[in-house]
């Protein structure tokens, strides 16, 4: 699985990219995509954000290398959602490696996104990170505006949905009181791994305020019964990048150590949101609440093409962690709980194996 054909074979690549994709989002989508909306400026006709109360979310992240890593947990994550079902996908950064698309209609979205995730046919609600906004040193992250490639490339997919460098979703869209909401961030500007010399996106420059006030204000006027805040980096992580605030092991400057998404994260987003979903590591994390954290509980998706190890000290409890192995978790989303399912991969074959299930009852208390 997730390898090309030798020979004069044809590949398990290029019948899926020749498959249609009406018939593949029937049987992965279910009864909630209906038909494709038209996308604002033109461009394609875009798969509608489900409007139901109870939901299948997939959620991967780091996985735009177009190479085999990233097939098998294509091919593993599509045979799994056509048994569950599936009616979004959240992508949690680095969708194009090494260095982000050169523009909007770079072939990389064909080989490092659409052509991998044929089949999955329902929304994909997109953030970018630092592999996606790099110039001369692959992922560093020291070009933002590149990122506005992937932000115009929103009109020219039927799935990719990056309306803007930030941005909220919530599901149902037109109820009162939505079952859950997204809140997508771009944490790259602040945590680059070389200085930032646009002034744009400075640490403190004008994109890190208003995503901020944005952020806040947006929190605080959802009335969605679980708040998820999804964005590459993470505040807590067990992996070799380390927790934010001391990224790398390093605990100085206003970039590389991540300080700024720190606090972004604890003055803006603990106790407001159940869930920040991050990726960066290339791990699978399923962290507890923590006390210190208000009930904003950390999960680490990052294992979609590449794996990673454990830090040395890891500093964070958890309920459920893989450091060795690629994978992808489901989310199952209705008014009672979050079901969070992780899947590892058999590295020979691919298969994927269903190796912990975790249930969330609790939310936080409603604000007024």
């Amino acid at each position: 699985m997730g390898t090309e054909g030798t020979g004069g074979g044809v590949s398990r690549r290029t019948v899926l990219a020749g498959v249609g994709g009406a018939g593949a989002a029937a049987v992965l989508g279910g009864g909630a995509l209906a038909h494709p909306v038209h996308a604002a400026g033109g461009g394609a006709d875009k798969l509608p954000i489900p409007d139901k109360a109870e939901l299948t979310v997939l959620l991967t992240g780091d996985a735009g290398t177009g190479e085999d890593g990233q097939w098998k947990v294509a091919d593993a994550a599509r045979a799994v959602c056509a048994r569950r079902g599936v009616d979004l996908a959240i992508g949690l950064g680095d969708n194009i490696y090494e260095n982000g698309p050169e523009s909007s209609t770079d072939d990389e979205f064909q080989s490092k996104f659409e052509r991998p995730n044929t089949g999955i046919d329902v929304p994909w609600l997109m953030v970018l990170g630092n592999h996606d906004t790099s110039g001369i040193i692959p992922g560093s992250g020291g070009w933002p505006s590149r990122g506005d490639h992937e932000v115009a490339y929103h009109a020219h997919s039927a799935r990719w949905y990056m309306p803007s460098r930030y941005y909220s979703v919530a599901v149902p869209g037109g109820a009162a009181e939505p079952v859950a909401e997204f809140f997508a961030l771009d944490t790259t500007p602040l945590s680059s791994y070389v200085l930032q010399t646009d002034p744009e996106y400075y640490w403190n420059g004008p994109f890190a305020r208003e995503q901020r006030a944005w952020l806040a204000k947006a929190l605080a006027a959802s009335r969605a019964r679980w708040k998820f805040v999804f964005a590459h980096h993470p505040l807590r992580n067990n992996g070799t990048h380390r927790n934010a605030g001391e990224y790398e092991g390093i605990s100085c400057g206003d970039y590389l150590s991540g300080k700024h998404v720190k606090k972004l994260y604890e003055e803006v987003v603990v106790g407001k949101a159940e869930f920040i979903l991050s990726g960066h590591d290339h791990t699978l994390q399923i962290l507890d609440t923590g006390a210190d954290y208000q009930g904003t509980q950390q999960i680490v998706c990052g294992a979609a093409a590449k794996t990673k190890g454990r830090a040395d000290e890891p500093s964070n409890k958890a309920f459920w962690e893989a450091y060795d192995t690629l994978g992808f978790m489901l989310l199952t989303i209705n008014a009672q709980q979050v079901a969070v399912d992780a899947y590892t991969l058999d590295p020979g074959t691919g298969e994927p194996t269903h190796a912990y299930h975790h249930t969330r009852t609790d939310r936080l208390p409603a604000r007024n």
